[in-house]
């Protein structure tokens, strides 16, 4: 991990906190939260979807080594990482929200660039 920040956490709470904030990034598009874990999440998941993007059995691997769920690797495989086949990084950006109510930590929505997903379409009944 580049520039790692400490974020107040032992190694093992850091990095299970991690990826368990990368993983819903790739599984919902965009999460909030404070201003020094997105930049540390943008950091990891710019490394998952560049693996996505090599599309091997070994980056599938290392992908499932660090990703919590199943589905989100085969999403990220199948669905995310095609759609920036031509980007040569920056996949994710960060936005500034402004302090938090309780204890003004200052915080930020991390969005994946460009990712829409899916919506399922919701039927009418007539």
């Amino acid at each position: 991990m580049p520039g790692t920040r400490k974020l107040g956490r032992t190694t093992d709470h850091r990095m299970a906190m991690l990826r368990g904030m990368v993983t819903l990034l790739l599984e919902t598009g965009k999460i909030d939260t404070t201003l020094c874990r997105a930049k540390e999440v943008r950091a990891l998941a710019d490394k998952m979807i560049t693996l996505g993007k090599k599309n091997t059995l070994a980056s599938r691997r290392q992908a499932l080594a660090f990703i919590t769920k199943e589905d989100v690797v085969k999403k990220l495989f199948d669905e995310i990482a095609p759609k920036y086949a031509e980007r040569n990084g920056g996949y994710t950006a960060v936005y500034k929200l402004g302090p938090r109510r309780g204890d003004a930590a200052e915080m930020a929505r991390i969005v994946l660039v460009g990712y829409e997903p899916k919506q399922e379409e919701k039927k009418k009944e007539d």
